[in-house]
């Protein structure tokens, strides 16, 4: 019977969490900054 692997600290895991958080909104304001350049140039 296999046992159960430790699971990671919750420390480690809500930095995870958070990391993926910010590449997303990171990601989603790099395109809406892309787009507001290309429809709406100055």
């Amino acid at each position: 019977m296999r046992s159960q692997p430790n699971p990671r600290p919750l420390r480690q895991r809500l930095l995870w969490f958070v990391m993926l958080w910010l590449g997303g909104v990171g990601t989603v304001a790099l395109i809406s900054f892309a787009l507001r350049l290309w429809i709406a140039p100055r």
